[in-house]
């Protein structure tokens, strides 16, 4: 299948983005055609105040992908801004997209109402899921890797997808089906949701004793004083990053020993370091070796071959839109 997939440059790399989104990405490079893009246009959807140094931040973000294990052999890496194709079809896209469909889009709705620290009552907020469907039929994507919350977007781009068919009488899309990827939830070192606003996350750049600090002071079951009072490992968050991280020797090892008081809570900390270095570890490895003169030859190489596939795309689109033509009649 082709995959098409993207992440917004607005920070650093956490645990939390290598088990939501890039370790389901390196799986599907294996056995699929991938175009994984910076989505930097998305970023201005809601950072456009933000004053936000994209380029720098893109050339981070990339060199994070390619640490994890994101193969630029397997997969065409690109910044979205770059191809500006993207915005050609999300002009034309607009025009034909009821307003309705956006303003019911419950992902929509749910940040206007939670997200109280940002203007987000704009057009380009509110036709983010436009511009999310030009960057996935432009390349004729089989499969989207979302999580639960996205569905909606995809349903609109499929619904995009009919209409521009059914206006301009030409097959000119595939409609993008959505790869519904298990998105382990892992909490903040605090317990919040893992954010780099809170303070609470453990990036993938940084070093074993960066982690282990963040760890040590990371809660525990606070029904657990003391060392021999016997505590209860599904409401510690330890042994949720256990459960992402370990094996399943280490997870029973944990288990018992909490229940049972064999362990103590640094004991219990100190094993789940080793867990998540095994993580980051070869991503450090892989990190060293990469210079900015090798980001700017992937991501230059992997524009030429998304700059390729969207011109064809668009030469087809204008030419059903402009001159009501294409190959495949309906």
């Amino acid at each position: 299948m082709r995959i098409v997939s993207g992440m917004r440059p607005t920070g650093k790399l956490h645990l939390g983005h290598y088990l939501g989104v890039l370790k389901n990405w390196i799986e599907l490079q294996k056995e699929n055609e991938c175009y994984f893009f910076v989505a930097d246009w998305h970023a201005l959807s809601t950072s456009y105040e933000d004053k936000l140094n994209l380029r720098e931040l893109s050339i981070e973000l990339v060199r994070d992908w390619l640490a994890a294990g994101v193969d630029p052999t397997k997969s065409v890496l690109f910044v979205q801004s770059t191809i500006k194709e993207h915005a050609e079809l999300y002009v034309l896209l607009n025009m034909i997209t009821p307003l309705g469909w956006l303003e019911r889009n419950p992902t929509y709705k749910d940040q206007l109402a939670q997200i109280k620290t940002k203007d987000i009552h704009t057009a380009g907020f509110l036709t983010y899921p436009v511009l999310q469907t030009a960057d996935i039929i432009l390349y004729d994507a089989d499969g989207v890797p979302i999580g639960e919350d996205q569905r909606p977007h995809i349903e609109i781009a499929r619904e995009i997808v009919r209409r521009f068919h059914h206006l301009f009488g030409c097959e000119v899309f595939k409609e993008p089906k959505e790869l519904l990827s298990p998105t382990p939830r892992l909490l903040g070192l605090d317990g919040r949701k893992m954010s780099k606003s809170y303070n609470n996350a453990i990036y993938l750049s940084e070093t074993k004793e960066e982690v282990w600090q963040k760890l040590r002071g990371a809660v525990t079951d606070p029904q657990r004083v003391r060392k021999s009072d016997p505590g209860n490992p599904e409401v510690c968050l330890i042994y949720d990053y256990h459960k992402a991280f370990s094996d399943e020797e280490t997870i029973k090892k944990v288990e018992e020993g909490c229940r049972t008081a064999g362990i103590g809570c640094v004991e219990c900390k100190k094993w789940c370091l080793e867990s998540i270095e095994r993580v980051l570890e070869p991503m450090r490895e892989r990190r060293a070796a990469i210079s900015e003169d090798m980001i700017a030859e992937v991501l230059q190489k992997g524009e030429q071959r998304a700059k390729a596939e969207a011109a064809k795309k668009m030469q087809a689109v204008n030419e059903a839109v402009f001159e009501q033509r294409c190959e495949v009649e309906k």
